[in-house]
């Protein structure tokens, strides 16, 4: 049973070396509101988190605290036997729902406890989460769902449909995943404030890592943006891919003609090209910079906004975000979604805590639902891993499937404890100077 709701504010300073920089985002400290649902009976405790990038990590902090109200005195049986019932229960609080509805700070604080939820019951099934919803029949499946307002698009009876063609081959794909890991790429090396000298050691170092697909971030200035576009040629040659992400900085004309500028250096997706709630803005872009694709979702904040993306074929590549969209449930309803639209996964991932999140998210794409790797990949930052008690596992420029039993979001008591804003031993120290 669930007895309390423990929510903290943990921040790590990565400004001081502009790391996660880019057009939009400066100086972000990659920070996360961390939650532990504390249990008694001997079920294992559930943590979650959502991330942020520094000041407004408190807000959802109360969120949580709010919300997680809810959850007091339920157990892990009723979660089990309903999976959808999390979901319920957090989001149709009608006047936390007002503030959103089903976005913004609430709707970040629910993906913390919808996934600290999941996580205890993959620890308590001995599994990790990828493998715990893989075991599942599609019927459990799709009971996690919740179909208002996107079964115009995607009913019910097509989801089950969906994910039943693939059930009789799960094992085999299971298999290969465990020897092969799942593809990815980094964006480590192109934070926006980096220096050229620091891009090109870090492209150097990441390719001979194993790394073939890099992402660079750019909105700058275009000047500037084709720059580093060479500069990652000049460093790396014709025969890896690169995207580029502007996160958000264009209007329409901009992101086209900016775009075009940079279409010789054979880019592979623009993300964020536009505001990441103009659908149509997408569309129009797509269509005049084709055959480049646009890639986007970090900042969609719920189900109906992809359904509207998708539906719109305004995107190439869907970017789910573990906490940006509420928890577990509502991303496999995106990643259904994205499937009958015949558009590829490919998660957020540069922040605390995301990578170690959506590695589980994109394999139970893979063995549940989409049955293939095929144009997708998972997003990789290098930073703060060192935090996590079962941190992702890179080997050539591949996740390794994770094996520990849970969501893999637990933070080492001490790391929680050194980072906690403001009387953390890390907060403390700069305060003081």
């Amino acid at each position: 049973m669930i007895v309390g709701i423990q929510a903290r504010d943990i921040r790590f300073p990565t400004s001081r070396h502009s790391h996660g920089s880019d057009a939009m985002n400066p100086d972000p400290d990659y920070s996360c509101a961390y939650v532990t649902l504390q249990m008694k009976g001997g079920d294992p405790d559930g943590n979650g988190l959502t991330f942020t990038i520094g000041r407004g990590n408190d807000l959802c902090v109360a969120a949580i605290e709010g919300l997680g109200r809810h959850l007091i005195g339920r157990t892990l049986d009723e979660f089990e036997d309903d999976l959808g019932l999390v979901s319920r229960l957090l989001l149709n609080d009608s006047q936390y729902r007002w503030l959103g509805p089903e976005k913004g700070v609430v709707h970040l604080a629910a993906a913390a406890l919808i996934n600290a939820v999941w996580d205890a019951l993959a620890k308590r099934a001995g599994k990790p989460l990828w493998r715990y919803v893989s075991d599942m029949s599609s019927e459990r499946i799709v009971s996690a769902i919740d179909f208002r307002h996107i079964s115009d698009y995607l009913p019910e009876a097509e989801a089950l449909e969906r994910l039943s063609r693939q059930a009789d081959s799960k094992a085999v794909r299971i298999s290969q995943l465990l020897q092969d890991g799942y593809p990815a790429y980094t964006t480590s090396a192109g934070w926006i404030g980096y220096s050229n000298e620091e891009i090109v050691r870090r492209l150097k170092e990441s390719y001979a890592e194993g790394w073939r697909h890099f992402k660079i971030k750019v909105g700058g200035d275009l000047e500037g943006d084709l720059r580093r576009c060479a500069l990652f040629r000049e460093t790396l040659g014709p025969d890896v891919r690169l995207s580029v992400d502007a996160n958000q900085v264009w209007n329409v004309e901009s992101a086209v003609e900016a775009i075009k500028a940079m279409a010789p250096y054979d880019i592979y997706w623009v993300e964020e090209p536009t505001s990441p709630d103009d659908v149509l803005g997408h569309k129009a872009i797509a269509e005049q910079v084709a055959p480049i694709l646009l890639a986007t979702g970090e900042h969609a904040h719920n189900r109906v906004m992809f359904k509207q993306f998708l539906q719109a074929e305004a995107i190439g590549f869907c970017q789910i975000d573990s906490c940006r969209l509420a928890g577990v449930n509502e991303v496999i309803a995106v990643m259904l979604m994205a499937d009958k639209a015949g558009i590829p996964v490919c998660p957020h991932a540069g922040g605390v805590g995301l990578c170690e999140y959506v590695q589980h998210l994109s394999m139970i794409d893979y063995v549940c639902i989409s049955g293939t790797m095929d144009g997708r990949v998972i997003e990789h930052a290098a930073h703060l891993h060192q935090h996590f008690q079962n941190p992702i596992e890179i080997r050539e420029g591949r996740y390794l499937a994770p094996s520990a039993p849970g969501y893999s979001v637990d933070l080492w008591p001490e790391s929680a404890a050194d980072h906690e804003f403001p009387c953390g031993k890390v907060w403390a120290e700069e305060m003081a100077t």
